[in-house]
């Protein structure tokens, strides 16, 4: 046998030695080739099936084109205190709105309607209490075809967000709610504000959701 077909002979054995060896490497390591491909750490992503989805509440500011001094000053009031409120409520509750802001000189204080529009009017209703108050209607509180039958106005009888007010404030605890607003925590007015209202009261506009509102 030649000395060049001996060489092509056992660099051929080498390769499928090579090969084998190659083979039982990954038969024998759980890093497969599929999981090569996964994220780092080998993981695989979740099915979206699998995935939370948390809704968010978002908005936008209609301005003027040529905004004069005091709409700029406004807009800027505005800004503040929806920036806040909305990350309150994104951050408190799985809610989801899409708002539309408007700066309304006519509106005594403030409002907001199902529809998904908020107007201010007073700078003194430009903070984040008057935002978080006017968010709550936009997603219904008073402002819902279901509202009254969850005993407003009167004693409110939703389970959940009863539930929760007796939580915070004692066993005997229950929200009370006319046409359009409920207390405790409904920030109908600045001297209600605080840290902690303000997250209860976002707390309570979630349940209110799940009690059907």
């Amino acid at each position: 046998m030649d000395t060049a077909h001996l060489n092509g002979r056992t660099r051929m054995l080498r390769l499928i030695a090579a090969a084998a060896v190659a083979a039982s490497l990954l038969f024998l390591n759980p890093m497969s080739a599929a999981a090569q491909d996964a994220p780092t750490g080998g993981q695989y992503p979740q099915s979206q099936a699998a995935e939370t989805r948390q809704s968010t509440i978002t908005w936008n500011l209609v301005r003027a084109t040529n905004p004069t001094q005091d709409q700029q000053e406004a807009y800027g009031l505005i800004t503040s205190a929806m920036n806040a409120a909305v990350a309150r409520y994104n951050n408190l509750s799985d809610l989801g709105k899409n708002i539309t802001v408007h700066y309304d000189p006519s509106v005594p204080t403030a409002d907001g309607n199902i529809n998904g529009t908020i107007r201010f009017g007073a700078r003194a209703s430009m903070n984040e209490r008057t935002a978080l108050h006017e968010i709550s209607h936009t997603i219904g509180v008073g402002t819902s075809g279901d509202w009254g039958s969850l005993g407003c106005g009167g004693t409110y009888n939703g389970a959940q967000a009863t539930a929760l007010v007796r939580q915070y404030d004692g066993s005997s605890a229950a929200i009370k709610c006319d046409g359009s607003h409920f207390w405790p925590y409904g920030l109908n007015y600045d001297s209600e504000f605080s840290q902690t209202n303000a997250d209860r009261h976002v707390e309570i506009v979630e349940a209110m959701v799940r009690d059907g509102l």
